[in-house]
């Protein structure tokens, strides 16, 4: 298709790829970008997930253009923060840090919140919140055990993956679970087909 959009996701994550695929976007280029995403003292974290998703998305602009070829691409970055109350929980990459988290939220409700970022070919930035609430069982020491032992923990939001075994840990959900995973489907088709972006191109003849 000469001239179509082309498309950078400005990420490195394995989950917001498939579920990408799953919407029947393949990006022409994975540009992940690294910063520091310490909350700020007293950040929420609803405040802090737009924060990140913007500057992911700013890195990325500053990237793309020492790149011809990326030139009047579209770039998707996005940042997902598990919250309590007030609280941002980490990216667990210690195991304590899980185990601290899944004891946390062993019986509760929380929130998780993905901020998307559409830069625009004109450099401008749509964003966009998402916001579900989840409730876990109450977590037995076999669960978190468990849980731990598997690994599937490691980088992730809340110490869990919503996707794999922590799936057997939620009572009840409310709002997106592609939210949860890491990329709001609904959310980022919005964005991409409001730039004019194909997203049903390659659902075409899949019947």
């Amino acid at each position: 298709m000469t001239g179509r959009l082309k498309l950078v996701l400005a990420s490195g994550s394995p989950r917001r790829l498939q579920l990408m695929a799953q919407m029947g976007v393949e990006p022409d280029r994975l540009l992940p970008v690294g910063i520091d995403e310490t909350p700020k003292k007293g950040e929420i974290p609803r405040n802090l997930a737009k924060r990140l998703a913007k500057q992911k998305a700013e890195a990325a602009i500053a990237a793309v253009r020492r790149d011809e070829e990326l030139a009047g691409a579209l770039i998707l970055a996005a940042d997902t923060v598990v919250g309590l109350g007030r609280r941002c929980l980490p990216k667990a990459e210690l195991i304590d840090e899980a185990a601290t988290c899944l004891r946390q939220l062993s019986g509760r409700s929380h929130r998780v919140f993905t901020a998307i970022c559409l830069v625009t070919p004109k450099r401008q930035i749509r964003q966009r919140l998402v916001e579900t609430r989840v409730r876990f069982k109450r977590l037995s020491h076999e669960d978190i055990d468990s849980y731990l032992a598997s690994g599937e923990w490691r980088g992730k939001a809340g110490g869990y993956a919503i996707q794999g075994f922590a799936g057997s840990f939620v009572v009840k959900l409310n709002g997106s679970y592609t939210n949860v995973v890491g990329l709001p489907l609904h959310e980022t088709m919005g964005l991409l087909l409001g730039e004019g972006y194909p997203v049903h191109f390659n659902w075409l003849g899949q019947g």
